[in-house]
């Protein structure tokens, strides 16, 4: 089967089992409108969290040549697709509704592969939520005050999600394609204020380590004309493009060249345990708390991300993450100007664990991670 009867075919299926499309004539059927959303964060009281929808952020996408895309292509993979979302509604509705319950004003779902995209059916696997699903969500939680801000992850360290795609970065297609799924998300989601780009982790020994087989990473011009062309597709439509701050750590020429209409969001956890005293931590990642008072000079609007996962030096140790939100929170608050400090992001990073220690344990870390949080905004950790 040629690829153009194959996403024909993939697309058929996807309406047959109910993933909100239908064909005809090669057109998908339109978005429905949603209307403006109804819940919108105060800005510099934004309390977000991060949930993962999709889980192939961090994964190898089999080649063409291992077969088509099912478990048993993925096989000698060590980083394997997903090819059924790990949510359970119910799961999705008891994490929500206790965000709703501590205060979150707002949630950043991660979609990747768990949305369905009308222009590119072939992006879906087994459970993505349609259309008509995500929008019910998004007005249910509304309903509960919390705003919904999209985000896909064009990092090519996180980029699974787009499948074949993600062999293609920088290509005309690849091009192609993002324009695509953001126009989807845009209409889908309501054309929301904000929308989350990712570009976190690029960089080739982060991938090395990670026991990526395909290795592929931007720099230099290559990275500025991807990025600066994924910010411009998502500001044509009237949203503001959100980004992870991790190029600023080590790119000299961000702060001048990265447009300040960019929501930056550095994050800090901790995981080397040096603290979070610029004066006294002596660690590797002293930078990356530099790096909020660089982008605060700079004149970037900041979402500072804290965790309850421990990494690094800390799991090492055994002395968990539980003091990392509040300690973050009190860090934004004293050295980010209120000019600049939109608010606080904490990300548990739920998806990327699961296949560690186990689905049901780390459910609980996204719940514990909300209570965290709630009592990190009120001075408490």
């Amino acid at each position: 089967m040629d690829r153009r009867n194959f996403l024909s075919q993939s697309a058929i299926s996807m309406a047959a089992l109910g993933l909100g499309v239908s064909c005809t004539q090669g057109k998908t059927k339109k978005i429905p409108d949603l209307g403006r959303q109804t819940a919108e964060a105060e800005i510099g009281n934004i309390r977000s969290l991060l949930l993962h929808l999709g889980s192939n952020m961090w994964c190898d996408y089999p080649t063409s040549l291992m077969g088509a895309p099912a478990a048993d292509s993925a096989a000698d993979l060590e980083l394997k697709p997903e090819f059924k979302l790990v949510w359970a509604d119910d799961e999705w509705r008891k994490t929500t509704d206790r965000a709703a319950a501590t205060g979150v004003n707002m949630i950043v779902i991660d979609l990747g592969e768990g949305l369905f995209y009308p222009s590119h059916p072939e992006l879906a696997i087994e459970g993505t939520w349609s259309v008509d699903k995500m929008q019910a969500e998004i007005r249910r939680l509304n309903a509960l005050g919390i705003e919904v801000v999209p985000k896909l992850n064009f990092s090519t360290t996180h980029n699974g999600w787009m499948g074949d795609y993600s062999h293609m970065v920088s290509s005309q297609p690849y091009y192609r394609m993002c324009e695509d799924v953001i126009r989807d998300v845009v209409e889908i989601f309501g054309h929301p204020r904000f929308f989350h780009i990712g570009f976190d982790e690029e960089r080739a020994h982060f991938q090395e380590a990670e026991k990526f087989q395909y290795i592929c990473v931007r720099k230099g011009e290559y990275w500025w004309k991807d990025f600066l062309h994924i910010v411009s597709n998502v500001e044509k439509y009237g949203a503001r493009a959100w980004m992870w701050s991790d190029y600023a750590w080590t790119a000299d020429d961000f702060y001048e060249r990265c447009p300040k209409s960019v929501v930056q969001q550095n994050w800090f956890y901790d995981s080397a345990n040096g603290g979070f005293d610029i004066a006294t931590n002596t660690t590797h990642e002293l930078v990356r708390l530099q790096t909020f008072l660089k982008l605060d000079e700079a004149g970037f609007d900041q979402v500072p991300c804290g965790t309850n996962w421990p990494g690094g030096n800390r799991r090492k140790l055994g002395i968990g993450a539980d003091d990392v939100i509040g300690r973050l929170v009190k860090f934004g608050r004293e050295n980010i100007s209120k000019e600049h400090l939109m608010g606080f992001m904490m990300a548990t990073w739920e998806i990327y664990c699961w296949p560690v220690s186990g689905l049901a344990e780390y459910r609980q870390k996204i719940l514990d991670g909300i209570d965290l949080f709630g009592k990190a905004l009120k001075g408490e950790f």
